[in-house]
C-alpha cells in the first residue's frame, strides 16, 4: 500500500534520508522545512501521513500537531513525531497534542516502515467514509458531518491481560477516565468482543496459554470487532512481534513498565479516533437508510420495493410458491389535503401506516409506492389467503376514525385494495399491473373494499 508522506524537518539531510528510505519503499514523497509550510502543504490536501519534527524554529512540532487536530479538514491526517527526545514525558506531551505515534532518532527503518503501512491503511478507510458522508450532506440526504474529535473519555475497553500485577496496573492507570473489564483467557474474551461494543480492547502478548497476535487477528477479522481499535501490551523484547501485530492491523502498542500518563494518552488517542470514525460510518448507513426509506411514514419506499420483489419473484419460481401483492390507496384522499390541509393530510398517512402494519403478518413487506398509495408484498401467500389479510385491513381502517390537529378532531377514512399474486412467472411490472387493475375494479364498485385480480 502506497500513500503521500509529508516529511517536515529544518534540517534537509534528515529529510533526504527518510525521503530516500520512504521512495524505496514506494510512498510518494512530500517536503516542508518549517511548520508553516507543512501546514499549507496539509491544508491543500497534497498528503496522506505527516512525519513530523519536534524541534524547529519559529513553530516546534508541538504546535503543528496541534494546529492539524483543531482544523477539520485535517484532523483525521495521521501524524507521526520524530524527535531526538527520549523521555516518556516528551512521548505523552506529543500524544496530547493529538500525534498517533512518536518515533526517536535514530530512527529504527522497520519500525517507521511497519507505522507508515499501518496509518496508511487507516487513513484510506476514514478517507472512504469521509468522501460518502460528505456526497450525502452536500446532496442533502444528511445533516452536516462534524468535523471535530471529542475528549475521548469514557467509555468501555476490554483488558486481555493474564499477569495479574500487569493487569492492575493499566487498570488502575486508566481508573476515573474508563469502564475497564479485565479477561485473562483469550476464548472468553473473544467472546465477550462479540457480545459488547468496546470503545478498545488492549491485549497482551505475553499471555500464558494463547498467542496474543492470533487473538488480535480473530479479533481483526469478525464483524463486531473489525472496527474496534487494538492496543498491545508488550515487553521491551516483542519488538518483531509488535511490528507483525501492526502489520496485522494493529492500531497501538505501549511497552512495559506501563507509564500511567503514556498509556492514557495512548489510549485517548484511539478512543478519539473510533468516535469519528463511527460518527462517519453512522452518517454513511443513515443515508443508506434514507435511499430506502420513506422519511414520513417509516416505511421502506419503491426502490426498494421494486429492487426485493424481483429476489422475492426468482424464489417463488424456484420453489414454486405463490407471492401475492396487495395495492392500497386512501379513497377521497385529496378531499383530506383540501378540506383539512396537508399536515393533516400526514398525520393521516402516519397513522394508515401504522395501523396497516399492526394487522398485517410479519413476514409480509409494506411499503408506501407513492402519495397515498401503498403496497403491501406477501411471500408463500396464495390468493384466497391475500383477500383475507386484505379484508382484515380494510376493516381496521374503517373500523376507528383517525386523529387530525395533533388529536383535536378525527375523520373516517375508508380504503380500496386490489390483491393479485403469481408463482414467479411474472415480473415486477406484470405483478403490479394485475394488482392495480384489481385496485381499479374496487374503486368503480363504491371503493372501501377489497377486490382480487383474475388469475
Amino acid at each position: 500500500m502506497t500513500a503521500r508522506v509529508l516529511v517536515v524537518d529544518d534540517l534537509l539531510p534528515n529529510i533526504k534520508l527518510l525521503e530516500a528510505r520512504l521512495t524505496a519503499e514506494y510512498f510518494d514523497v512530500v517536503t516542508a522545512t518549517n511548520g508553516f509550510e507543512a501546514l499549507e502543504i496539509c491544508e491543500r490536501g497534497d498528503c496522506d501521513i505527516v512525519l513530523l519534527d519536534v524541534m524547529m524554529p519559529g513553530m516546534d512540532g508541538f504546535e503543528v500537531c496541534r494546529k492539524l487536530k483543531a482544523n477539520p479538514e485535517t484532523l483525521h491526517l495521521p501524524v507521526i513525531m520524530v524527535t531526538a527526545l527520549d523521555q516518556t514525558a516528551d512521548r505523552v506531551k506529543g500524544l496530547d497534542a493529538g500525534a498517533d505515534d512518536f518515533l526517536t532518532k535514530p530512527i529504527d527503518e522497520i519500525a517507521l516502515l511497519a507505522r507508515v503501512r499501518s496509518l496508511a491503511r487507516l487513513k484510506l478507510v476514514v478517507d472512504e467514509l469521509r468522501a460518502r458522508a460528505t456526497t450525502s450532506a452536500t446532496l442533502g440526504v444528511t445533516a452536516a458531518v462534524r468535523h471535530s474529535l471529542d475528549e475521548g473519555l469514557g467509555g468501555k475497553i476490554l483488558l486481555v491481560d493474564d499477569r495479574n500485577n500487569s493487569a492492575d496496573r493499566v487498570v488502575a492507570g486508566l481508573r476515573g477516565r474508563y469502564e475497564v473489564e479485565v479477561e485473562g483467557y483469550a476464548h472468553e474474551a473473544l467472546a465477550k468482543g462479540s457480545e459488547t461494543d468496546y470503545e478498545l480492547v488492549i491485549v497482551s502478548l505475553g499471555l500464558a496459554n494463547f498467542d496474543g497476535l492470533r487473538l488480535c487477528s480473530q479479533l481483526r477479522s469478525l464483524d463486531r470487532t473489525r472496527n474496534t481499535p487494538l492496543l498491545m501490551l508488550a515487553d521491551i523484547e516483542d519488538r518483531a512481534r509488535i511490528l507483525r501485530g501492526l502489520d496485522l492491523g494493529v492500531n497501538d502498542y505501549i511497552v512495559r513498565p506501563i507509564d500511567k500518563n503514556e498509556i492514557i494518552a495512548r489510549v485517548r488517542t484511539q478512543v478519539r479516533r473510533k468516535r469519528y470514525a463511527d460518527s462517519l460510518r453512522n452518517n454513511v448507513q443513515a443515508a443508506m437508510e434514507m435511499a430506502v426509506v420513506d422519511p414520513l411514514t417509516g416505511l421502506n419506499n419503491r426502490r426498494y420495493l421494486e429492487s426485493h420483489l424481483v429476489s422475492l419473484l426468482e424464489q417463488a419460481a424456484q420453489k414454486c410458491r405463490p407471492v401475492s401483492t396487495m395495492i392500497l390507496d386512501i379513497d377521497h384522499f385529496k378531499r383530506v389535503n383540501d378540506t383539512y390541509g396537508h399536515d393533516a393530510g400526514d398525520e393521516v398517512l402516519k397513522a394508515f401506516a401504522a395501523r396497516v402494519k399492526r394487522v398485517v403478518r410479519g413476514a409480509d413487506l409494506m411499503c408506501r409506492f407513492g402519495g397515498e398509495e401503498f403496497i403491501v408484498v406477501m411471500p408463500d401467500t396464495k390468493l384466497a389467503i391475500a383477500q383475507v389479510v386484505g379484508e382484515r385491513v380494510r376493516a381496521a381502517v374503517a373500523g376507528a376514525s383517525f386523529a387530525i390537529e395533533g388529536g383535536a378532531r378525527a375523520i373516517p377514512v375508508t380504503v380500496s385494495i386490489g390483491v393479485a399474486h403469481s408463482h414467479g412467472e411474472d415480473t415486477p411490472e406484470a405483478l403490479f399491473r394485475r394488482a392495480d387493475q384489481a385496485l381499479y375494479a374496487s374503486k368503480n364498485a363504491g371503493r372501501n373494499r377489497v377486490t382480487a385480480a383474475a388469475a
